[in-house]
C-alpha cells in the first residue's frame, strides 16, 4: 500500500495547494486536520471530499460520524480507497 500512501499525499497536496509542503512531510498516520498535523479546515475537507469524488468515486456523506475517521489521516484515506477498489 507504500504507493497508494505517496499517490494521496501527492493528491492532498495538489488538491489543497500546499505549497511548502512534500510528500516525505507528511506521516502515513500524521492528522490531516489537526493543528499538530496539516492543520487543514472543514473547508478544505470539502474540497478534499469533491476531489476523492472526481478522482476514486468515493461519496463520503457529510452526516455519516464515519466520514471524519475516514479523513483522519493518509492511513485511512488509503484503507477507504483500497476498500472501494475491491467493492
Amino acid at each position: 500500500m507504500n504507493e497508494l500512501h505517496q499517490e494521496l499525499k501527492a493528491f492532498i497536496i495538489e488538491t489543497m495547494n500546499l505549497e511548502d509542503v512534500t510528500p516525505a512531510d507528511i506521516g502515513d498516520d500524521t492528522p490531516l486536520f489537526a493543528d499538530d498535523g496539516l492543520g487543514l479546515d472543514s473547508i478544505d475537507a470539502l474540497e478534499l471530499v469533491l476531489a476523492l469524488k472526481k478522482k476514486y468515486g468515493i461519496v463520503i456523506e457529510a452526516n455519516d460520524e464515519g466520514s471524519r475517521q475516514h479523513l483522519r489521516s493518509v492511513n485511512s484515506l488509503a484503507m477507504l480507497v483500497s476498500a472501494q477498489r475491491e467493492a
